[in-house]
């Protein structure tokens, strides 16, 4: 069998639908609201991966930390043959949980929206970890997700603290369709960044050198480009703030003075007032409790807990009891 095999789950045109739909109800609301994931263009993701080394955004050394630090005992507590990881991308931080889980691990299963992106993550693991096989899929894990017949246990790895760009409701959904991937003797391992003082966490999303609000403004670029509209991203300021009551990062953009944005691709005309908001992405951040609860409610137990030494950002690892049944 081959190294690397590559399965498509979504459809080559249902990026484009989403982005239709996810614009049209979005920005025809009160307030005013577009995804994250549109972020994520090259030039989105280039930005991100900068992002990831400000002094400001701590994030990712955090869990990078953790997981140098504790790959190992997570490699012994699975027992994993199976790694599969949701919104891979470029894998680089897997790196640590794959040295820790070979030889035994059988094979690997990314699984993100960008083919391109899998295939380059793909090809740098194969050439430095030749005993490897990797079994990337391109879906979207917010959709539903059937995984490949592998060997278990499995353990599904969502890292980066990417479970705070889900809104409580969906995050339950998730949690609970990630719990129907799972058999008895799996597990999950979750990345979650904790509350802190509010000023470490504004300027992790406001940094000084701007870079966040080049990433934010990039969504009105990915709307230009792809549903031919005329926003400017002169005509916005980026906002971060720390919403106390639900203990989240807001992003949003703010218009500098009234104006109308033209979408071509849908017909449509989207006033601004001065001052108006257009949220763009909500970053939840979590206490060890708060973890537990959510987890528990999809059928999953708490089973370790680490943080990084400064206690910012959290791995957990969640396990499905041998004998318990499914979550409908």
């Amino acid at each position: 069998m081959s190294p690397f095999q590559l399965t498509r789950t979504l459809a080559e045109d249902a990026m484009d639908a989403e982005l239709r739909s996810d614009v049209l109800h979005g920005l025809t609301r009160t307030p005013k609201e577009l995804p994250p994931k549109w972020f994520y263009d090259a030039r989105g993701s280039d930005l991100f991966e900068e992002i990831t080394r400000l002094p400001e955004y701590y994030p990712t050394r955090a869990e990078r930390e953790i997981l140098i630090a504790r790959a190992e005992e997570i490699a012994a507590a699975t027992g994993a043959r199976t790694l599969v990881e949701l919104g891979s991308g470029s894998s680089e931080k897997t790196r640590h949980l794959l040295d820790a889980l070979l030889p035994g691990l059988e094979v690997y299963v990314p699984v993100d929206v960008s083919e391109s992106a899998l295939k380059s993550a793909g090809d740098a693991l194969l050439a430095e970890r030749p005993s490897l096989r990797v079994h990337a899929l391109v879906a979207d894990f917010t959709r539903g997700l059937e995984l490949p017949p592998t060997a278990g246990p499995r353990l599904v790895a969502f890292l980066g603290g990417t479970i705070g760009n889900l809104l409580p409701d969906e995050r339950r959904e998730f949690l609970r369709a990630v719990r129907r991937m799972l058999a008895p003797g799996d597990a999950l391992l979750l990345g979650t960044d904790l509350v802190k003082d509010e000023g470490t966490l504004v300027a992790a999303y406001d940094d000084a050198a701007g870079v966040t609000a080049a990433f934010n403004k990039n969504v009105l670029a990915v709307v230009d480009r792809e549903l031919g509209a005329d926003a400017d991203p002169d005509d916005f300021d980026h906002v971060a703030l720390w919403d106390r009551e639900h203990e989240w990062i807001e992003m949003r953009l703010r218009a500098r003075h009234a104006l109308a944005v033209k979408i071509r691709e849908l017909d449509l005309v989207v006033p601004f007032e001065a001052g108006e908001e257009l949220r763009t992405e909500v970053s939840a951040k979590f206490r060890r409790e708060g973890v537990r609860t959510e987890l528990a409610k999809a059928g999953l137990t708490l089973s370790r807990w680490w943080t990084d030494e400064a206690g910012r950002f959290a791995l957990s690892l969640a396990t499905v009891e041998r004998g318990a049944g499914g979550v409908g």
